[in-house]
C-alpha cells in the first residue's frame, strides 16, 4: 500500500446537516457551511459548502485571483457558474460537475446561477485568496 502519512493526529468528525450553520466568507454573495474538516484535519484541509446568498454586490473575486494552496477541488452541488481560467480558457461548471484547480492558476469568475451552492475541499484550511494581473493584461503591458 505504501508509505501512508501517519494522520493520527487527526480527529473523526461527523457534521451534521440539521445543526449546520451557515456564515459569512470570502465571497460577500455567498455563504459558508464549515463541515468541520479543519478542525478535523488540524488545519490540513478545510471542507465547505458554498451557497449564493440572493446578493448581487460585485466583489474582488470577480477579478483575476490565485488562491494560495496545494489543492482545490471544487463539486457542484446545484446551479452554474461560469469561470476563466489561464491557460483553461473559460468553463461553465454545473450541478455534477467538478473541478481540480491547479495550485495557483489565475482565475476569474464571471457569472454564476442564483442556486449556485459548491462543495470545496482546500488545502491547506488557511489559504489566502490574493488579486493578480489578468493573463492577458500582462502580456499587453509587457509589448
Amino acid at each position: 500500500m505504501g508509505d501512508l502519512i501517519d494522520r493520527s493526529d487527526w480527529d473523526f468528525v461527523h457534521n451534521e446537516a440539521e445543526n449546520a450553520e451557515w456564515t459569512p466568507g470570502l465571497r460577500e454573495i455567498f455563504e459558508y457551511r464549515d463541515l468541520g474538516i479543519k478542525n478535523g484535519t488540524n488545519g490540513d484541509y478545510v471542507a465547505h459548502l458554498i451557497r449564493h446568498n440572493g446578493k448581487e454586490t460585485k466583489d474582488e473575486v470577480q477579478q483575476w485571483h490565485i488562491h494560495e494552496c496545494d489543492f482545490q477541488f471544487v463539486y457542484v452541488v446545484n446551479g452554474w457558474a461560469t469561470f476563466e481560467y489561464e491557460g483553461e480558457g473559460v468553463r461553465t461548471i454545473k450541478k455534477g460537475d467538478c473541478i481540480l484547480q491547479k495550485p495557483m492558476i489565475k482565475h476569474r469568475e464571471i457569472a454564476c446561477s442564483s442556486d449556485f451552492e459548491v462543495l470545496e475541499i482546500v488545502s491547506p484550511a488557511d489559504f489566502a485568496t490574493k488579486i493578480v494581473d489578468g493573463p492577458d493584461e500582462k502580456a499587453e503591458a509587457a509589448e
